[in-house]
């Protein structure tokens, strides 16, 4: 099955080149969704300047050229061609998408390596709030790029080394390696980073320790090695319990945290300066990017070595572009980051292609994350003024769903399974609903209601069809009726579920989780209305129109369960 705009699309683009040449075939025919037909095609309005007619007139010439459509094409207004399928036709894609197990969407040719850098907490402290986006957002596109047969690399860029590890493992040290662990196990990790910053500011000796334990850390020492696995151990175990939370793909085989390119820093800043990349600048080894200025107009730089020849941020990602594009061979790398950081990845791609390090055929991408805010319009804090907990955000989205539901007939087991997957559902679609570089609120009442925009609302479309099907007896899979839309609401359904396969690949393309949710809002809407209108299993419906209502429910199922499921977002069986 093919999608109806690119069908038209085609034909319009032939009509063109019979009405008026092979050189405006390639023309773009400016085909959008229509209030007075299907869809309306502008292209005579832009064409009749560069042909030196009217409007109308190209218009009129273009119908002709459609006479073998199958549907209707009608001039109206000054140029505007309104265009509305047949029913068969539509009716035999429907068919042909319901019995393609891909439902129309299409494969990657020639697949692609994907690196995705998502998540990436800071292990000193715990995940918070603001990691919330970026590993739902993330784990989105690399479901979406591994659906379309990309091989997605995921790269977790853990915050796990640096200064901060000094005063950390003393702590450990102090309260012993078991205390530490049950504490950072059980998501106290910022607790435990504030009790070691509170030591390390008041304790001069502690200070002392801290800062030595920094330098035989960063010398590779055995014993302080194995202290610090103690202390990221204990950590990403609980990361893998915010994670499973979640239901997101991350495992540890995916962390590629900072830790992981300290061997490669000093080789990084020497290839650099030995290239003529880098130059010294005030006693730091510093890349200016053409093209990159200050508030004084002055060229802006991207310190790679400090002055006191430590490293920063920007030399572990030069060395991580660099490995991703030889070590990992990587053709896209996306880059699932803060909105705050738009600058410095841009300074560091065109640094890495000032050093020849990113070949044409290696595209990095900052998917740029929006800020989430509270009901004030403010970020998103406690009242003390602290980043929330993730995990505590997390429980909170259950147990509202849990409340939600409380007064189904279900078993406890059946109740709280049901909670999770509502809760979920209701934070990761409504952070995927909204385009991933804007600011939205974070409001739980809005975000756990039935109506509306929003994930509970979703899950209910799918769970309404499957209990059409257990009132039929039948398992969805067992609609294989053909499919026929005689109904206004049955036709509206069906055209539109067929845009399914092209949306799914550009949402991918275009790294717009937001689109596709848009699309499956408006499925759960189109459902809601051919539910009301048209009965599928009440009294009174003849057996043949059953069948056929019955197989565009199945059809519609499976587009929803697949778009969310490729989201991320679960589909519980009931509600």
């Amino acid at each position: 099955m093919t999608d109806p705009q690119i069908v038209l699309t085609e034909r319009v683009q032939q009509a063109l080149a019979r009405a008026f040449g092979p050189e405006h075939a390639d023309a773009d025919p400016l085909i959008r969704p229509s209030q007075f037909a299907d869809f309306q095609a502008n292209v005579a309005m832009s064409l009749a300047k560069r042909l030196r007619r009217a409007p109308r007139e190209v218009a009129e010439a273009i119908k002709t050229e459609l006479a073998d459509f199958p549907g209707t094409v009608e001039v109206s207004g000054p140029g505007f061609l309104n265009i509305t399928l047949a029913n068969p036709w539509i009716e035999v894609e429907a068919g042909q998408m319901l019995a393609d197990p891909r439902l129309g969407v299409g494969t990657a040719a020639p697949a692609q390596t994907v690196v995705i850098d998502y998540s990436a907490p800071n292990a000193a402290k715990e995940m918070h709030v603001g990691h919330l986006r970026t590993t739902i957002v993330g784990d989105a596109l690399a479901r979406l790029h591994e659906h379309l047969g990309n091989k997605v690399i995921r790269q977790n860029h853990l915050g796990d080394w640096g200064t901060p590890f000094g005063m950390l493992i003393e702590h450990l040290l102090d309260i012993g390696e078991q205390a530490a662990v049950a504490q950072l196990e059980a998501g106290q990790g910022t607790e435990f980073y504030q009790a070691a910053r509170a030591k390390f500011d008041g304790d001069e000796a502690f200070k002392t320790r801290a800062r030595v334990r920094v330098s035989t850390l960063q010398s590779g020492d055995p014993d302080t090695l194995r202290l610090w696995h103690v202390f990221m151990d204990a950590t990403v175990r609980f990361f893998n319990k915010v994670y499973d939370l979640l239901g997101v793909t991350l495992t540890d085989a995916d962390i590629a945290g900072e830790s992981m390119y300290n061997p490669m820093l000093q080789k990084t800043c020497d290839d650099l300066e030995a290239s003529g990349t880098a130059v010294l600048s005030e006693g730091a080894l510093c890349v200016f990017p053409p093209g990159f200025t200050g508030s004084d107009d002055k060229p802006l730089p991207l310190i790679i070595r400090k002055s006191d020849g430590g490293y920063g941020y920007a030399t572990t990602d030069m060395a991580a572009i660099r490995y991703r594009v030889h070590d990992l061979k990587a053709d896209r790398m996306l880059y699932v980051v803060g909105n705050e950081q738009a600058l410095h990845f841009q300074m560091v791609f065109a640094a890495a292609r000032q050093a020849g390090w990113l070949p044409d055929t290696a595209s990095p991408e900052h998917v740029r994350i929006g800020m989430m805010l509270g009901k004030d319009g403010r970020r998103f804090k406690t009242r003390s003024g602290e980043s929330v907990k993730l995990m505590d955000l997390l429980q909170e989205a259950i147990d509202r769903a849990a409340k939600l539901i409380e007064t189904r007939d279900y078993d406890a087991a059946t109740q709280r399974e049901i909670a999770h997957s509502v809760g979920m559902a209701a934070v990761k679609y409504a952070d995927l609903s909204v385009s991933h570089d804007s600011e939205y609120v974070f409001d739980l009442d809005r975000m756990v209601a039935m109506t509306g925009n929003t994930g509970p609302y979703m899950q209910y479309a799918t769970a309404r069809i499957r209990s059409i099907f257990r009132k039929a007896g039948l398992a969805p899979a067992d609609a294989t009726a053909s499919i026929v839309l005689d109904a206004p609401a049955e036709r509206a359904l069906g055209l539109h579920l067929l845009g399914f396969g092209e949306l799914v690949t550009q949402v991918t393309l275009g790294s717009e989780p937001h689109r596709l949710c848009a699309f499956l809002f408006q499925t759960a809407s189109l459902l809601s209305t051919f539910y009301e209108e048209c009965p599928v299993i009440k009294e009174g419906v003849d057996p043949d129109t059953r069948d056929h209502r019955l197989a565009l429910c199945a059809l519609t199922l499976r587009v929803l369960e697949t778009g969310l499921d490729l989201l991320g977002v679960p589909v519980p069986e009931r509600m």
